[in-house]
């Protein structure tokens, strides 16, 4: 088997609101992938994080790295989530110069890359017959428009009949992936989507039966690696010779992402497939969460451990509106003086009153009292003699009896008021 040093980036994201931290994670890992001699470069879906025009910023910065990567060495970009990366918003990659060619694999196909490192695609889905020049087989499998299926299937049948139809066709790459590699040429898959039971950036299992792809039907393509994009967090699959790996995002853009932010190198052999993950210079997304007001000794302990310095930062808590003039958020400001973005993000809890059904029935103020304690399984003999208290004698005399450091529990101050003459 022929040898590869093959680069793989996912969920670049640039936009707008993203591009100082999409380009710089992204414009290290060209680097670094070039200064490695890689062999080619894998883009595998949401090279963008919204539609944008021509003349915009983010568009401008995301081609002059796709160019870098071009002057060394070819690339394949695969269509993203459509929300992310509208169709067609990929095309003009297609006629950027440089010294290889840019393929833009956004329909199911079987792609060649040959000794001359030049892209011929598959006539059809999937080749038949592998050119004789092949130095690599790519099987591509793009997001893959779910509305156009449902109108045809209904939308209660979509998610399940893509899935089969996808399982299918990563079958049927199988036989020209077999033949590849009996004749010595490595093979990989690139796909975007979800595989079932993967994990989140956030830690959230996704296990169901709407999902893309399952382990199994990917590993069934018989590809030496399979390339994933979508999934924010780096996690792998294997079975013998064959590897499955999501790098992940090679930025940071949300708070409560897990682990580092990477991008891939693979090497393909005779032994098979392996990667080495290279952390990026992702920011650091620091998160606080508090149920009542934030704890400032936490905060400020936390503040002479860890460098506050380019670290962006999100407090979020909850508190009674009696408690809001305790929060200094002057303060607060003052500890992560230095960070590259702070948030404070307080909520107040709205103070939820019950009804006591049947109340405006009773005439007395007592037995009100009584029903209310009642329904809120509360002993009404405290209050009932608080009420009868109020209307015997002056408050102040009350206030009084209650506040003098002799009377040390309510029933002794209940027994000195029966000394003073009622109001």
């Amino acid at each position: 088997m022929m040898t590869m040093r093959i680069a793989h980036f996912s969920d670049l994201h640039y936009g707008h609101g993203t591009l100082d931290e999409s380009d710089r994670c992204f414009r290290f890992a060209v680097e670094t992938a070039i200064g490695r001699q890689v062999d080619l470069a894998v883009i595998s879906g949401d090279s963008t994080h919204h539609a944008l025009e021509a003349h915009s910023p983010a568009l401008a910065a995301l081609a002059v790295q796709v160019r870098r990567l071009l002057d060394h060495c070819p690339v394949l970009i695969l269509q993203g989530t459509f929300s992310h990366e509208p169709p067609g918003t990929l095309s003009l990659f297609r006629f950027m110069g440089g010294r290889y060619q840019a393929l833009v694999a956004d329909h199911l196909e079987q792609v060649v890359l040959t000794q001359a490192r030049e892209w011929v695609r598959s006539p059809g889905w999937r080749f038949d017959k592998v050119p004789p020049d092949a130095h690599l087989l790519c099987s591509c499998v793009p997001t893959l428009n779910k509305a156009s299926l449902a109108a045809a299937v209904g939308a209660a049948d979509a998610a399940s009949v893509m899935g089969e139809h996808i399982a299918t066709v990563l079958r049927g790459f199988s036989h020209a992936n077999a033949w590849a590699r009996s004749h010595g040429i490595p093979t990989i898959g690139v796909a975007h989507g979800t595989v079932n039971d993967c994990e989140t950036e956030h830690g959230v299992p996704m296990a169901g039966l709407d999902h893309e792809f399952t382990a199994n039907d990917l590993l069934a393509a018989g590809a030496d690696a399979f390339m994933l994009g979508h999934i924010h967090l780096h996690q792998t699959w294997s079975r013998g010779r064959q590897l499955i790996a999501y790098p992940g995002s090679v930025g940071r853009n949300h708070y409560g992402e897990r682990g580092d932010k990477v991008f891939l190198i693979w090497n393909l052999d005779t032994d098979g497939a392996t990667f080495e993950a290279i952390p990026t210079p992702a920011r650091t997304m620091t998160e606080f969460s508090f149920a009542g007001p934030p704890d400032m000794a936490e905060l400020e302990a936390w503040t002479t451990t860890h460098d506050v310095a380019g670290t962006w930062v999100r407090i979020r808590w909850t508190y009674l509106e009696e408690e809001q003039s305790s929060i200094d958020r002057s303060r607060i400001e003052a500890l992560f003086r230095g960070a590259a973005n702070l948030k404070l993000e307080g909520r107040m809890v709205p103070l939820a009153c019950t009804r006591a059904t049947g109340i405006t029935q009773h005439l007395t103020l007592e037995e009100k009292v009584q029903r209310w304690a009642s329904i809120a399984e509360v002993d009404s003999a405290p209050l009932i003699a608080a009420l009868d208290d109020l209307r015997r004698y002056d408050p102040a005399k009350i206030a009084q009896r209650l506040l003098l450091p002799s009377v040390s529990t309510p029933e002794s101050a209940h027994r000195s008021l029966e000394l003073d003459t009622p109001r």
